[in-house]
């Protein structure tokens, strides 16, 4: 490819049928905006415990070629999402929105051996292997699986103090007073 050279744009649909097969090894870039629902992403569906009205992911990508290091061009891929999903508390345990507004950039190599060399070190971009039928749905649904959070949790102070199944945890982080499960249970069997 020559260095000077000016690509075509391609715009990319909506039509999340059409994300599944994106050929990134065309000599284009690509551009494209959109909003996937939930059902449209069904790992996503699976974790999520209520789907409202508007919950979802909108997405924006757009490729372009820079020099690398070597001074060879490559393929960068830009990924923005914003979007929301409900998720159970584990405070709670009720349905809680969280909301997700993630940037991901990632370098686009011809093979899973340039994949795997590609520096670690470099905590700006990831590489993904570039196909003639690279699933850009697939990887928008792993990008926002990958940023919900380990334990959902409203709000600090929107969960009501509570105490747990063994009788002693609150809800409130400052103050985590524990009962020992062992010692409930030896006191259950001493009155009887």
């Amino acid at each position: 490819m020559n260095r000077n050279q000016v690509l075509p744009q391609v715009q990319l649909s909506t039509e999340p049928s059409a994300l599944k097969k994106v050929d990134f090894c065309a000599p284009h870039t690509y551009k494209g905006a959109g909003f996937l629902g939930i059902s449209d992403l069904p790992r996503l569906a699976e974790e999520a415990s209520a789907v409202k009205a508007g919950d979802g992911f909108e997405w924006l990508v757009e490729t372009h070629f820079e020099d690398a290091p070597g001074g060879e061009p490559r393929q960068i891929l830009k990924l923005d999402l914003k979007g929301r999903l409900h998720l159970i508390c584990q405070r709670c345990l009720q349905d809680c929105a969280v909301e997700l507004d993630e940037r991901r950039r990632f370098v686009l190599v011809s093979s899973e051996t340039e994949a795997d060399d590609y520096p670690m070190e470099d905590e700006e971009q990831e590489p993904l292997v570039a196909s003639q039928h690279f699933n850009l749905l697939e990887t928008i649904e792993d990008e926002v699986l990958l940023s919900l959070p380990l334990i959902p949790k409203h709000p600090k102070g929107f969960c009501e103090p509570h105490a747990s199944v063994f009788g002693g945890e609150e809800a409130d982080g400052d103050a985590k007073k524990q009962i020992n499960p062992f010692n409930v249970l030896k006191n259950m069997k001493k009155n009887s």
